[in-house]
């Protein structure tokens, strides 16, 4: 029931629920005070509203937005509030005292001020807001401010509006003593700290603290890369949610020879994007990417089919490739959009395959196999378990955009593939990464999902006392201390590296600061395997856990792991270059050979129906790799879907974007040229004169 609850009033958890319903509550028991009345419960009701109030901003619940909508937003809650103490005071005599005249005075004041307020910091944010968003380039040219004090904007609104409590707390004290002297302070501090907050504002308006407008700023832009002249480029536009399909390409685009540029189009994925030394443009307005001069770009790489798209692909002097974010059997690697780009670069022959069975539009001589240069990260199998324990990943996609069963197993199969894992004759440890996406559209999928947590912190708990692995948990105790405190000083090492650490700085101090630094990029890399394998060791190789965010990444994972289970998706294409046994839900009951026929990922793969009872085929072959019949077969299905070992596919990506920028100078100085030669003029007919026909004139007759 609470859960539901939970869901109904689109809350986070049952605190904010709590919160919630006192909030409803205690504004009627505010207004039964004052009408009554009664100081102490009044004051009681009050301090009510304020906690609940104060507890739902800070956890940014959606119920407070939602008040918004209906007319009942923070400002208004904090009048009715004042109205009702302004009530208090005549209901308990005061109707014809000084008091409760100056009360009305200082209610009417503080409130007028918020206008004047809201319109500063209104302002703040918007001349301080550029309009691009920038990482690794050089903005010299433009005198970029420091902020302001980061306490002066940061919950303005909320700050200014609690400057009502010294009121509040003064004219409650006058009706408890009589004494209008407490009244008269505490309305006078609450008027003079909301003067002070406005006046502590006004400076940074300034035009000196404000940072340019958009045309200086786009012309330096425009300074900084004809300087830099970049010749390839990975565009990206998406969801706050698909951060992770533009920063899977961070690596390989640092490792392209040339100068490459990635240009992004939502500020949200600009804060969200991970540390990289590649010069990033974020340009959310589609007119001011349209006039930037990105001439000298050669190669346009685009990781996701998306809308603003449009916007670059209209660009006729660089060459347009779609790349995706991950190679699967999915109906979006076949996405009929891709006959939008130049060409389509698939990891192997595949990929390939897929678009001619397909039909999509998608020619052949436009298909070129790069490999997945992300793939490099991934250890072969040794032909061994890591720990006497075998670890099991469930790395499940999420729901889709539809209810097609064959979407994710989790729905159906998710909690039967957990429950037999955990309760596997031989033990495994099970590790449960889900898709960042999950839950996300479908309400069952995140309940599913939220039991699967619960299911494995049972059995972690659980095995956490097993008798079994005591002995093992007394001898790694001090390393998995020793690891704990090694995670702590390398997180916040990266957190400081990764800029995360400083939030007094604003967009445009950012964009102002962030300077390329190969140095610091070799830094986080080193740093992050370093916390990587802290991580692994600061609990036991037996233990169960959840992985939920993008640290550990989903490599690190497979590295960890002997075997997997998922689902049509990316992940099993990826999965495959580690060699190591896995298996695939046939969510859909398409049957074994069908489904094989179907998804060309698994046609080395343990199929699992829904009841998941197949799993036994995967847990003999990760413990006996004689009872593997299936090694073969997914070597060969390696080679057929991510290509060969040699070259390396960093090798291969790179010769393709060289050879595509090849072609696209070749079509530009062609223009060129056609271009720049006049007109040949039709030979004249001497044989007779003729009278000029209507075709010939200058407008078309």
């Amino acid at each position: 029931m609470i859960s539901t609850a939970i869901r109904l009033a689109r809350v986070g958890s049952g605190s904010e629920l709590a919160a919630a319903l006192l909030l409803v509550l205690s504004f009627p028991c505010v207004m039964l005070a004052a009408i009554i009345p009664n100081i102490w419960f009044f004051a009681a009701a009050a301090a009510v509203t304020y906690l609940a109030d104060t507890f739902l901003h800070q956890r940014g619940s959606y119920l407070v937005n939602r008040l918004a909508k209906v007319r009942a937003g923070l400002s208004i809650r904090f009048l009715i509030r004042q109205m009702l103490l302004v009530l208090l005071v005549a209901r308990s005599g005061l109707g014809e005292d000084r008091i409760f005249y100056v009360t009305v005075v200082a209610v009417l004041v503080f409130y007028g001020l918020q206008a004047p307020h809201g319109a500063i910091v209104t302002l703040l944010r918007l001349r301080r807001r550029l309009p691009v968003v920038t990482r690794n380039i050089d903005l010299g040219a433009i005198r970029i401010p420091d902020a302001p004090p980061r306490w002066l904007l940061s919950r303005s609104a909320e700050k200014m509006l609690h400057l009502d409590l010294f009121a509040m707390v003064g004219v409650i004290i006058t009706l408890q003593t009589r004494d209008n002297l407490y009244g008269f302070a505490g309305l006078g501090l609450s008027v003079l700290l909301a003067v002070g907050y406005i006046l502590a504002l006004l400076p940074y308006l300034r035009p000196s603290r404000l940072v340019p407008n958009a045309e200086k700023v786009l012309k330096a832009v425009d300074g900084w890369l004809a300087d830099y002249r970049p010749t390839v480029m990975l565009y990206f536009s998406g969801s706050k949610e698909s951060a992770y399909q533009v920063n899977m390409w961070l690596e390989t685009m640092g490792q392209l020879n040339g100068r490459p540029l990635i240009v992004l189009r939502e500020r949200v994925i600009a804060q969200q994007l991970g540390p990289t030394a590649v010069p990033v443009l974020c340009v959310p307005g589609g007119v001011h990417l349209m006039n930037l001069d990105l001439s000298t770009v050669r190669v346009a790489l685009y990781a996701a089919n998306v809308g603003k798209n449009i916007h670059m692909l209209r660009v006729p002097t660089m060459k347009h490739v779609f790349i995706g974010h991950g190679d699967s059997d999915k109906l979006a690697s076949v996405n009929p959009y891709s006959k939008a780009y130049d060409e389509v670069w698939t990891a192997g022959r595949a990929g390939r395959d897929r678009y001619a069975l397909a039909d999509v539009g998608v020619r052949d001589e436009d298909i070129v196999e790069v490999g997945r240069p992300q793939l490099a990260p991934i250890e072969p199998a040794s032909g061994s378990t890591r720990n006497p324990v075998p670890t099991v990943l469930y790395a499940p996609t999420w729901e889709g955009w539809d209810d097609s069963p064959g979407n994710t197993s989790l729905l159906l199969a998710g909690e039967n593939i957990v429950k037999r894992l955990l309760k596997a004759e031989r033990p495994v440890r099970v590790l449960y990464k889900p898709h960042p996406f999950t839950g996300t559209r479908s309400a069952k999928a995140k309940a599913v999902h939220e039991r699967i947590i619960a299911l494995v912190g049972k059995a972690a708990a659980e095995r956490a006392t097993d008798a079994r692995w005591a002995e093992d948990a007394a001898g790694l105790r001090e390393e998995q201390n020793a690891a704990r405190t090694e995670l702590a000083r390398l997180g916040a090492r990266l957190t400081e590296l990764s800029g995360g650490a400083d939030a007094s700085r604003d967009e445009a101090e950012e964009s102002r600061d962030s300077k390329a630094d190969p140095a610091r990029q070799a830094e986080l890399t080193r740093l992050r395997r370093e916390w990587n394998g802290a991580y692994w060791r600061s609990f036991g190789w037996w233990e169960h856990r959840v992985i939920s965010g993008s640290e550990p990444a989903l490599y690190d994972c497979f590295n960890e792991s002997d075997a997997m289970v998922s689902d049509i998706s990316s992940v099993v294409s990826d999965f495959i270059a580690s060699g190591k046994p896995y298996a695939v839900t046939d969510s859909a009951e398409l049957g074994a050979e069908e489904f094989k026929r179907q998804n060309t990922a698994v046609r080395a793969a343990v199929i699992l129906s829904n009841s998941a009872k197949e799993l036994d085929q995967l847990l003999a072959a990760v413990t006996d790799p004689s009872a593997d019949p299936l090694a073969e077969a997914r070597r060969e299905l390696k080679r057929y879907l991510l290509g060969p070992d040699e070259p390396t596919s960093i090798e291969q990506f790179d010769a393709a974007t060289r050879a595509l920028a090849a072609k696209s100078l070749a079509r530009n100085v062609g223009v060129e040229q056609r271009l720049a030669e006049p007109e040949a003029a039709p030979a004249p007919d001497d044989s007779a004169p003729s009278e000029p026909r209507a075709e010939d004139s200058p407008v078309g007759g």
